[in-house]
């Protein structure tokens, strides 16, 4: 059993990665376990010289546990396949793996400009990892009308995600990138909402694409996982370095978890996206609803976008609606089927009243005083997903 690149990218989810066959046996499970451990064992000096000159090359060796063994291989090689990538360093969080991305493309005196929508933590990790380094940055709308003005002579990174954090604006990563390569920047993409699958940022010009493979790739909220990816040989090699200077690992059974998650991702994506539009074609027909953000809603002022560059989308939406902040409360406490917590991405439904501090930072926001609620529709049947929001909008507006 084996796929080619030229394969569909559905037949190379379930074919990447696989265990292989054991040459005194000719068997081998259908699932690659999870292989542990700390220590490697060399059969010789040689092949243990080997390994570290294959290490220090910039390539995949193994000399110590932290690398991984054959699990993690398995699972950066389905990155790999999702992201169109070469290498793939897979990180503890989503986090550890933006952060991984920023420590290896900048030092001292550095400056980097970020999309003002991007993922909240990067902006606690700008005021004391990257402040205490002596790395500026700044933080824009990402149009290049906007960014232009910014350039000083120090920029080295632009960081984006597409769609953008809590209310999912759609960028032009094929201008972006044009962009970064006139001013010799390199673009870097969270890709968490596209998990490699609906989108895929390095095919539109970006040099590193960077994921929370705790949302999607896993899919059922059992595992933390991060992962950067790229194609750029001086990209990898500085990810690389980075990655193993600063030690880096996840668990085999993490590898093994979103392993597993990532081989159903296709039909869950798919029946996300399904149950979230049926969702906001209830949402688009009530008067309390003001605005719908979901790329793939034909409402959505992204949409051209998602069209253009996008190969289907999720359960992800933000819904603004008129209601005072106690109402607000009271609708995300009366609703039984959605979860109330921070993650998404998980088989389940949840929700999230959207801070106003967190949102005024959004320059795609048009600063009303409606409240702002990010909802993950999971998969339940949307019919009683819809029933849920219907009673508990109406105890709301009670």
């Amino acid at each position: 059993m084996s796929a080619s690149k030229n394969h569909h990218l559905d037949t190379l989810l379930m074919h990447t990665g696989m265990a292989p066959f054991d040459p005194a046996t000719g068997a081998a499970p259908v699932a690659l376990p999870s292989v542990r451990t700390s220590t490697v064992r060399f059969e010789s000096l040689d092949a243990l010289a080997k390994a570290r000159a294959t290490q220090l090359a910039g390539d995949r060796g193994v000399t110590y546990g932290r690398i991984g063994m054959q699990t993690h291989e398995a699972l950066e090689s389905v990155v790999c396949a999702l992201e169109s990538a070469e290498r793939c360093f897979l990180a503890p969080s989503g986090l550890s793996a933006m952060t991984l991305s920023v420590m290896a493309l900048l030092g001292a005196g550095d400056h980097m400009l970020v999309s003002d929508s991007v993922y909240g933590p990067m902006r606690y990790l700008d005021k004391t990892v990257l402040k205490r380094m002596n790395i500026d940055v700044t933080y824009s709308r990402a149009t290049v009308a906007d960014l232009e003005p910014l350039l000083r002579p120090e920029t080295r990174v632009l960081y984006v995600e597409s769609p953008g954090s809590l209310l999912f604006e759609m960028l032009d990563i094929p201008a972006l990138a044009k962009f970064a390569q006139q001013h010799d920047l390199l673009l870097v993409t969270d890709n968490t909402w596209g998990s490699g699958y609906l989108y895929r940022p390095l095919e539109l010009g970006a040099h590193v694409s960077v994921m929370a493979g705790t949302k999607y790739i896993g899919g059922h909220s059992d595992l933390m996982l991060g992962a950067v990816a790229a194609n750029d040989a001086d990209v990898i090699a500085r990810l690389n370095q980075t990655h193993y200077a600063m030690g880096y690992s996840i668990s085999a059974d993490d590898a093994w978890l979103a392993l597993r998650g990532v081989r159903t991702l296709p039909i869950r994506l798919r029946q996300h996206a399904q149950n979230a539009l049926q969702v906001c074609q209830y949402l688009a027909g009530r008067d309390d609803v003001v605005n719908i953000f979901h790329p793939a809603w034909s409402g959505d002022p992204g949409h051209a976008l998602w069209q253009r560059d996008c190969h289907g989308s999720n359960g992800m939406m933000a819904v603004e609606l008129k209601l005072t902040p106690a109402q607000a409360e009271t609708f995300v406490n009366a609703l039984t089927l959605f979860g109330i917590g921070f993650s998404w991405g998980g088989y389940e439904s949840l929700v999230q009243l959207v801070e106003p501090g967190a949102i005024a930072v959004h320059s795609y926001w048009s600063k009303s005083e409606n409240a702002i609620v990010r909802l993950h529709i999971g998969l339940e049947d949307p019919a009683d997903l819809i029933a849920d929001i219907q009673q508990a909008l109406a105890v709301a507006g009670k």
